[in-house]
């Protein structure tokens, strides 16, 4: 048997839904072929379609080593860590108020990472929202905005931070 072989039946148990048996297949195919870039990036999908986040960073990585010139690689290994560090950035939201300005500067390099990520924006939308940075808070909620423009959530706060700066600029409550 060679990859190639073993990357077939990783499909095959893949169009089964049997993802443990897919990513058994991958690493078959990887054993065969270590320096195959392209069986990496398919494990590393495979992996972080089943949650196994820091298994499908360590492929990517070996793929983008593997390949630098391959912008596929690249872009999938910088989502992988974007959502990384939004993981991290939601466990410092949860530690307290005093985490918040560490977890804006994850996520502010998250969204570098990934720019299409509406959960990234709108979390950083809303971090930015309660350290009273409304107007950074507004430009990424903005952009979460373009990026799914009927996500609820990005609307409840694009209007709530909005009213928030209308009343600092009017120095009060607004008109009823």
């Amino acid at each position: 048997m060679d990859g190639s072989e073993a990357i077939k039946k990783a499909y095959e148990a893949i169009l089964c839904s049997d993802f443990e048996q897919a990513i058994e297949w991958f690493e078959a195919a990887i054993a065969l072929e270590p320096e195959n870039a392209a069986y990496h990036y398919k494990l590393s999908i495979t992996c972080a379609r089943s949650n196994r986040l820091a298994m499908a960073l360590q492929c990517a990585s070996k793929a983008v080593m593997l390949a630098p010139e391959e912008q596929s690689y690249r872009f999938h290994y910088g989502h992988l860590q974007a959502k990384e560090m939004m993981a991290q950035a939601e466990g410092l939201l949860d530690q307290g108020y005093n985490q918040f300005y560490l977890a804006a500067a994850l996520l502010r390099e998250a969204v570098k990472l990934d720019p299409l990520s509406v959960e990234g924006r709108l979390l950083l939308g809303f971090v930015c929202g309660e350290l009273e940075e409304y107007g950074e808070a507004i430009i990424h909620l903005k952009e979460a905005s373009r990026l799914n423009p009927q996500h609820e959530g990005v609307k409840k706060l694009l209007n709530e931070y909005g009213r928030k700066i209308r009343q600092m600029i009017g120095g009060g409550a607004e008109p009823g």
